[in-house]
């Protein structure tokens, strides 16, 4: 894959798995646009003619195989409950451990491997401020790194939904 700063970029050609149509469907169509109800599994098993088992089934097998990272919502920052970018400076042979104990929060959305004296960065949301502040000196305390608060100044929506590009053999 080419570097996101190429302008020419494709993104998600997909060549080593044998997907079936209704799994692409799965992973390219509700990207967006994923229905807001009660039941939206249904809704979908529905608007394919299919069983809501087999629906789950996939979105189940595709989770737990990395071919999909989350199903949820993208909601913008500090409506509901508290959030932060985070950063803490970890030394090079714990970063692998520490990551995963960060992540071992469930309010931590994802973290990352940065090039910078703070390397591991992390977004965490909590239901409020007080949770958001207990679960980040928490994480201070047990890796005994630097952490570096990241509050947000200004807010831009970046849409990280891809248009599935399948390669056709």
């Amino acid at each position: 894959m080419t570097k996101a700063l190429d302008k020419n970029i494709e993104y998600g050609e997909f060549n080593d798995q044998p997907y079936t149509s209704l799994e692409k469907v799965l992973m390219n169509d509700f990207q967006h646009d994923f229905p807001l109800s009660s039941q939206p599994f249904h809704e979908i098993a529905d608007r394919y003619r299919v069983d809501v088992s087999q629906v789950l089934n996939i979105y189940e097998r595709l989770i737990a195989e990395g071919a999909i990272s989350r199903i949820g919502p993208v909601i913008k920052p500090n409506t509901i409950g508290a959030s932060l970018l985070a950063a803490l400076l970890v030394p090079e042979e714990k970063l692998n451990e520490i990551a995963e104990m960060v992540n071992s929060y469930p309010e931590v959305n994802h973290n990352y491997e940065r090039e910078h004296k703070f390397n591991l960065w992390f977004v965490i949301t909590a239901a409020d401020e007080k949770r958001l502040e207990i679960i980040l000196s928490e994480i201070k305390e047990k890796t005994g790194c630097q952490l570096l608060r990241l509050p947000l100044e200004e807010a831009f929506h970046i849409d990280l939904g891809f248009n599935l590009k399948w390669n056709q053999h």
